[in-house]
């Protein structure tokens, strides 16, 4: 498993990427894990999200083979919460629950990017964020 306390601030800049103008943040909390399933970020840190092994190497998985079905059959599961999918496209996949928020996943050549937008909040300044570092990453060749 790849850890590395250093990844853990990408989580603070994912959640400054999707402040509105009024300055609220549309993340409450984030994650990278690599497309081999180990977790990039830490575990139990706030504003961290809680991936178990499992939850991990699935999401990894789908990503890693640009193949959602799995996510369509069985939702997306992070931190213990089976998430609806909504819709896939090659490297971005995005997943809600009523009263428990919507989720937005963004591949890099070697991570997903996840961020978590609490229930009342736009979803599409989540993406934003999502997108910036995962953009990023890829420009870095991760």
């Amino acid at each position: 498993m790849y850890i590395d306390i250093s990844w853990d601030s990408y989580i603070d800049n994912l959640i400054g990427h999707s402040k509105d103008s009024a300055g609220n943040a549309h993340i409450d909390k984030a994650a990278i894990i690599g497309l081999d399933g180990s977790q990039w970020t830490s575990q139990g840190i706030e504003h961290g999200i809680n991936i178990n092994p499992s939850e991990a190497a699935s999401i990894a998985k789908c990503f890693k083979n640009k193949d959602f079905t799995e996510f369509q059959g069985n939702g997306v599961k992070l931190d213990g919460v089976k998430y609806q999918f909504l819709r896939g496209e090659e490297n971005i996949a995005l997943a809600k629950k009523k009263d428990h928020g919507s989720v937005t996943m963004q591949a890099s050549k070697s991570a997903v990017v996840i961020g978590h937008c609490p229930e009342g909040c736009q979803q599409g300044n989540t993406n934003k964020a999502v997108s910036c570092i995962a953009e990023y990453l890829e420009s870095v060749n991760l």
